[in-house]
This record gives C-alpha cells, structure tokens and sequence, in this order.
C-alpha cells in the first residue's frame, strides 16, 4: 500500500458514493486499490461505554482490513467517513500506516437535507437525529479544519466528484 486517502463530509455529503466512484474511476485506471466505508466496520451494537461511534472499533478494523487489501496487492486505498479533528486523523493514518491525506466535500446542507430526506423518509427519528446531526457536524468540520482539500461536490454527479477528488488528491 503506497497511499490513503479519506474522503470526509458531513452527514449525506455522499462519502460513500463518491469512494466508490473513486474506486470505479481507479479500476478504470488499472491502479490496484481498495475502498473502506469506515461506518459499515463500526456497525454494531451496542456501543462501548463511552465510544458512542464506535471509533476504537472503526480504526482496529481499518487497521486489520487495510493490511489484508495491502497483502493482495491494493497500491490505494480510498476510506469514506468523518473525521472531526486532528487528533482522529493521526488515528486513521496510524490505522492504515502510509500516508494519509484528507479531502472534505463539501455540499450545501438543502442539498444534504433532500438526501437524507430521500434516504430516511421511512423512519422519521433517524431523519430528525441525521438532519439535526449534518448541520451541527458541517460546524465542526469547519471548525477542526483537517483535510488537506476540499471539493464541491453540490448535486453533481457522484463520477463528476470523484474525478474532482482525485485531481485534488494528486490521483
């Protein structure tokens, strides 16, 4: 494994499906690469005692997933998930053990609050905690300042964004 890049954004910000166009456009490439949702490898339940997110979980299984991607032949590998401050940062490049840069999306939260409405118009609780939770996250984001670049990504289309992101990320 040479290099990490994680993409960070706000809650329906499209992280996950802008990693996966990134690694779609790297296939393209013929980069041997992998993609990480750090989310799906912290999906459990309940929580530790005081590791609400699961955030010991996510970095010991990136750790172990990302050697195992490095051991078949990944050269790349592209994370999607939030990162809040600079501290967590040193976690994930710790985690993975190359070097690790940090690219933020950035998307309007009307846009974010159309997703997250499309995405929970089933369950109205978790649309009132992830609406509540986008704006209160996109603060801290833009407070803890720790990607190394941003890209708009507004609505455009999430292939679009990974060609932005990949430029931005010298890929």
């Amino acid at each position: 494994m040479d290099q990490a890049l994680l993409i960070t954004g706000t809650v329906g910000a499209g992280k996950t499906t802008v990693a996966d166009a990134l690694g779609d456009l790297l296939a393209g490439r013929a980069v041997p690469h992998a993609v990480i949702d750090i989310d799906r490898l912290r999906h459990s339940w309940p929580s530790p005692p005081g590791d609400p997110f699961r955030h010991d979980l996510a970095l010991a299984n990136v750790a172990a997933v990302t050697r195992n991607y490095a051991a078949t032949g990944a050269r790349r590998l592209v994370l999607a998930g939030v990162v809040e401050s600079h501290e967590e940062r040193a976690d994930y490049a710790r985690a993975v053990g190359v070097p690790l840069r940090v690219c933020r999306l950035i998307v309007g939260l009307a846009v974010v609050r159309d997703r997250l409405t499309a995405r929970h118009h089933h369950d109205p609780d978790a649309l009132r905690w992830h609406l509540a939770r986008s704006g209160d996250l996109d603060t801290i984001l833009t407070h803890a300042a720790v990607e190394d670049t941003t890209v708009e990504a507004g609505d455009a289309p999430p292939p679009e964004v990974a060609r932005r992101v990949a430029a931005a990320a010298g890929w």
